[in-house]
């Protein structure tokens, strides 16, 4: 399987947008990329959910319940909301829809749901997912204070499974001054080893951030 698992420090670093940026830039560029969200909480009918946005950048070609097996209405971990809905989140089910999606088309961008630990199923965490894939992961943490503690764990604790850690992007998610904000890319690869691709500036303005993306995401992102 060719691809890429995208991960994050945290809940609302800014993964979709990077997996969505990603997506829709490599297709600009004629790589026939799919796009793969395993499962999704928080869904809020009547508006766009993560999931959504990634097929609608992927061409909308591929059925919904092929780029997400499960959306789940509870904002909280898929397999705590998939409980309370009475719904068994299955690890086997999740692999025959990548295999799948793999087999229509020449690579796959999975992303996942908050950090790396955070529980799928009743049995599995996304770390798991990322081992059963085996799939380079991207790394997307917040730009500002406590990120180099995060982001270097999530390195570290990629890499003991034994999986590749393709890079990590640094996201500024709000507006405002952080005197950590020019030290922290250099500390995370000091640390970690593992290189930083992308420094992304607060940027407000919806176009203006989707072209600042594209731009500074896909020469920089590779698999």
């Amino acid at each position: 399987m060719r691809g890429l698992l995208v991960t994050g420090t945290d809940t609302g670093v800014g993964k979709t947008e990077v997996s969505v940026a990603l997506v829709a830039g490599w297709r600009a560029r004629g790589l026939d990329v799919a796009a793969m969200k395993p499962a999704q909480s928080g869904v809020v009918a009547g508006e766009p959910s993560d999931a959504d946005r990634l097929r609608r950048a992927a061409g909308e070609v591929d059925p919904p319940e092929l780029v997400c097996p499960y959306s789940l209405r509870a904002p909280l971990a898929p397999a705590v909301a998939a409980r309370l809905e009475g719904v068994e989140i299955s690890l086997e089910r999740v692999l025959a829809c990548a295999a799948e999606l793999s087999r229509r088309h020449a690579a796959l961008l999975v992303e996942g749901a908050g950090g790396l630990l955070v529980p799928l199923t009743p049995r599995e965490t996304y770390a798991d997912l990322a081992v059963a894939l085996g799939l380079p992961v991207l790394v997307v943490a917040r730009a500002g204070l406590g990120t180099v503690n995060h982001t270097a764990l999530t390195c570290e604790a990629l890499r003991t499974r034994g999986l590749a850690v393709a890079g990590v992007v640094l996201n500024r998610t709000s507006a405002g001054a952080d005197p950590s904000e020019p030290w922290n890319a250099a500390e995370i690869e000091r640390l970690s080893g593992v290189r930083v691709l992308a420094d992304l500036p607060h940027e407000p303005d919806p176009v203006r951030r989707a072209a600042l993306l594209a731009d500074r995401l896909v020469p920089a992102v590779q698999f």
